[in-house]
């Protein structure tokens, strides 16, 4: 029986990786509306997401004062916003972040609250649902998403503040147009320290990431393509060494899960050092290490194994507004893997602000799950069983 007759007409691609797919010609991928031309769009997208959400009034949001708490409501791509607000706003933050990922907000929102409402599309089910409750019960509401949507229609129904966001991209490829206005709704919040110097600097690091991973730079050079190819046919374990590096790693899981099609498991290492850890010993780690033949042709093995991305945070010297991030963990996690034979690769954030820190651990892996769904022979920008699940969650409405 075949692809068709499965109802799985449409499904391309190969088992095996092949790194002349990624050095040949990518014009499909770098044309307008590509997956690499999204990426590599992402500086600009920042900066006029900036722009936008300077436009929309949320300097109004101070004039009811701090709320007690915020609440960031959305899914997939839009709820990774929330997190990257938390990890900005970081551990001495005034007031409670909360992500909401299913539909309305929390039996406790009330006046004295914001929510922020986040979707792409404007059509979320669960943004929708949010907003909705938000108006009803009378919290302060911001909502941010596709012009000309349900959801502007449904704040501008309710006198509430929305950032309008040009959808070019599927909302993965669209994080930071999303995610700024997130965080400047916070800033005039007074939750957040965030200048415009720091915006900046921020998009000037996806400008130069971008340009480090172009799609005619040599694997040799491109450092995405290198990730990519490290990663090819393994169990890629992605984690970070702190808070910010944590949001990094699962925004990382995200990307492979949806453009390379890869089971990940990511998190951050504070929550894995006492269990996931275990992974190194286990069938995928040390155990098929020792089933290697040193003269062997890597290429050749059937063993399937794990490989780690260390993301890596080490704070901000002289920065005392932050804990120190603890290293300790990072160090362990290396040396361990190193004694078992598992490849690890380090990705260390750069910068000079915990937003363009953040940037630099997302930029180059963003690319390398884009270079490795076409290593495969995947169109990362279809993704035949998530739209299978989009028309069958509609259907069953």
């Amino acid at each position: 029986m075949g692809l068709e007759d499965d109802g799985l007409a449409g499904i391309t691609g190969d088992r095996l990786p092949d790194e002349r797919r990624i050095e040949g010609d990518l014009s499909e991928s770098i044309r307008p509306g590509g997956a690499l031309w999204a990426l590599a769009s992402a500086g600009p997208q920042l900066r006029e997401s900036a722009a936008l959400a300077a436009d929309a009034g949320l300097a109004a949001l101070a004039e009811e004062g701090r709320p007690r708490a915020v609440v960031v409501a959305g899914v997939g791509t839009a709820a990774r916003t929330g997190d990257i607000l938390a990890t900005v706003a970081g551990p001495r933050c005034p007031v409670p972040i909360l992500g909401h990922r299913s539909a309305g907000v929390p039996g406790w929102v009330g006046a004295a609250d914001v929510v922020i409402a986040v979707s792409a599309s404007g059509r979320s089910p669960e943004a929708l649902a949010a907003a909705e409750a938000a108006a009803r019960r009378g919290a302060r509401l911001v909502a941010i998403g596709a012009p000309d949507s349900e959801l502007q229609a449904l704040a501008e129904r309710a006198r509430a503040s929305f950032v309008a966001v040009p959808r070019r991209a599927p909302a993965r490829l669209s994080l930071w147009a999303l995610a700024v206005p997130v965080l400047i709704a916070a800033r005039e919040l007074g939750l957040v320290n965030l200048v415009e110097a720091d915006i900046a600097e921020a998009a000037r690091r996806l400008d130069e990431d971008a340009e480090r991973c172009r799609p005619d730079a040599d694997a040799y050079v491109n450092p995405a393509k290198e990730l990519a190819m490290n990663l090819a046919g393994s169990i890629p374990v992605v984690w970070g060494s702190s808070p910010l590096a944590g949001v990094a790693a699962r925004r990382f899981g995200d990307m492979l899960a949806a453009n390379s099609r890869y089971p990940v498991v990511s998190g951050e290492l504070g929550e894995v050092g006492r269990g996931r850890v275990g992974l190194l010993d286990g069938v995928f780690g040390s155990l098929a290490e020792g089933q290697t033949d040193i003269f062997a042709d890597p290429e050749d093995s059937e063993l399937t194994r794990l490989r780690i991305v260390l993301m890596r945070d080490d704070g901000l010297d002289g920065d005392d507004t932050v804990p120190k991030p603890d290293v300790r963990r990072a160090d362990a996690v290396a040396d361990l893997a190193s004694r078992r034979g598992i490849r690890c690769d380090v990705l260390p954030a750069e910068g000079g602000c915990s937003l363009e820190r953040l940037a630099s651990l997302i930029a180059v892996p963003d690319f390398a799950s884009v270079y490795l769904a076409l290593a495969h022979g995947l169109d990362p920008m279809r993704v035949p069983a998530v739209s299978e699940m989009k028309d069958a969650m509609l259907g069953s409405e």
